[in-house]
């Protein structure tokens, strides 16, 4: 792809999106890092704003929020890629969810745009650890999750956002659909087995239902954010994603990131010092 073709990152704020934006800004590749906080400003709520933030844009990285797991986003997907082609974009990279029906649903919706498509389904990300939802839940000791004792191959954020980034600039890519995983299986208990012996921290994973999970969610994040994990959490964690995917290793030609790299890096940055 041309070094002169502008990209639209949405989601610049996020764990992905972030690391997306900074990877073209580090390459000297024009781009515009958009959301609900930027002017101009893209907000998923507000399709009326779209067509601006995509002015003078040939590519888009897509992130959706909450998730494409949620009732509408198809929908909202297909919308958003009509709007691209209207607006003259010629390709979208959509970071999708592993193992979500709803999640594969809009990845249909891109494929019958029209326009070019790159799909980057992830599996769950290592820095939901310390960068995400469950970083509370780290610092208090106590992982409690609706996941049983299932096994689960957690990709790292910098694996994802080179893969998108590769997407973006490579049209070798089109068309493809990344399966973005680790290298290893773990379930949540070896996560805090091994988030314990690497910082110093004890963190305990406690299994719950899903009913549990929801009750215990409901006063900390309200109910559409409660209902939306609970039933992420009893779709995906019935041994679906059990498995290893390749798409890293695809994309990119080389391995992805282990677990154990990913705490190297997140105590050197400062991880989980608040409980120090």
């Amino acid at each position: 792809m041309p070094i002169d073709n502008p990209i639209l990152v949405i989601g610049a704020t996020g764990k992905i999106g972030s690391r997306v934006a900074h990877r073209l800004a580090d390459n000297g590749h024009p781009h515009r890092a958009v959301s609900r906080s930027t002017a101009p400003v893209f907000d998923w709520e507000d399709p009326a704003g779209w067509a601006r933030a995509m002015e003078g844009m040939h590519s888009a990285f897509v992130t959706y929020v909450p998730d494409l797991a949620v009732p509408g986003a198809p929908e909202i997907i297909e919308r958003f890629a009509t709007t691209a082609k209207a607006q003259g974009l010629r390709k979208i990279v959509l970071l999708s969810g592993r193992g979500e029906h709803g999640a594969e649903l809009s990845e249909d919706r891109v494929r019958q745009s029209g326009l070019d498509h790159v799909i980057v389904r992830a599996s769950w990300f290592n820095q939901n650890f310390d960068e995400g939802q469950l970083l509370p839940s780290v610092l208090s000791g106590t992982l409690a999750l609706a996941a049983d004792d299932r096994l689960e191959p957690f990709v790292d954020a910098d694996d994802i956002a080179d893969v998108a980034v590769a997407a973006l600039l490579d049209e070798r890519h089109t068309s493809e659909t990344y399966e973005v995983t680790g290298p290893r299986l773990m379930t949540f208990a070896d996560v805090a087995r091994e988030i314990s012996a690497a910082s110093g921290l004890d963190v305990t994973y406690i299994p719950l239902s899903v009913e549990d999970f929801h009750a215990a969610l409901l006063p900390i994040i309200g109910k559409d954010d409660a209902d939306l994990l609970a039933n992420l959490c009893a779709e995906v964690f019935d041994g679906r994603n059990e498995w290893l995917g390749d798409g890293v290793q695809r994309a990119l030609g080389r391995e992805p990131r282990d677990f154990a790299d990913y705490l190297r890096t997140a105590i050197a940055n400062g991880a989980w010092q608040q409980a120090a």
